[in-house]
């Protein structure tokens, strides 16, 4: 069986000797560039499976080298780890709105990247193909019946909150911003202003409750894992 690919880009080598021979002893094969540019390279040569990125590099930031490869039809959809030394806020924000899949600051501890990294491609591989029927936490949602089951009760879901629960149901733990909803759930060509999203959510949460979708500040909402 091929092995998994992780393209790591990173401007510190001893960083990156560190996380290249963690991800080698858990059976990943590691790619590895020192700056932005090398690492577009790499992931339109090798197409990885997964991409752990630096923010702060010369040249070419890492908020700068993902929107380049989210850009890439043939690239966007790989995940994203962002590593940096900034720990505020405003940077964890403005890096999942730019479509990070996980976001971890340095000093990075081997034993949590490993952990993340097979989280985020567990959850890719799962939302890949969710099929008809999805089950989650304690909910079965049905698309083929359109129909939501809670223990005992049945919820039927008008079709725009359905398909917006199975969406963000279908790639839980995925911080997914409202322009990506509004896109995946009512298509590129309607009109519908951000607010639709969260009257959406509102009345999906009125009917399940709360303790399934979480409002993530600033970006988006998130299908708690």
């Amino acid at each position: 069986m091929e092995k998994q690919k992780i393209l790591i880009v990173d401007d510190e080598h001893d960083l990156l000797d560190l996380i290249e021979y963690n991800i080698e002893q858990h059976g990943f094969e590691a790619l590895r560039a020192d700056n932005g540019k090398e690492g577009i390279a790499l992931a339109r040569n090798h197409y990885p499976d997964l991409i752990i990125l630096d923010i702060m590099m010369p040249e070419m930031d890492g908020h700068e080298v993902c929107a380049i490869l989210k850009e890439d039809k043939k690239l966007h959809s790989i995940p994203i780890i962002f590593l940096t030394a900034r720990g505020d806020e405003k940077t964890e924000i403005k890096s999942l709105e730019k479509g990070a899949d996980d976001y971890l600051t340095k000093p990075i501890s081997p034993a949590k990247l490993m952990s993340r990294i097979k989280t985020v491609l567990r959850r890719v591989n799962e939302s890949s193909d969710p099929g008809s029927v999805i089950h989650v936490k304690d909910l079965e949602i049905n698309k083929e019946r359109y129909l939501v089951l809670k223990g005992s009760k049945k919820y039927q879901l008008p079709r725009k909150e359905f398909d917006l629960l199975f969406f963000l149901a279908s790639r839980k733990g995925k911080v997914l911003s409202r322009d990506t909803l509004l896109n995946e759930v009512w298509g590129s060509g309607v009109y519908v202003i951000d607010r639709t999203i969260d009257v959406h959510i509102r009345k999906i949460r009125e009917k399940l409750g709360s303790d399934y979708i979480e409002t993530v500040k600033g970006v988006g909402y998130r299908f708690k894992e």
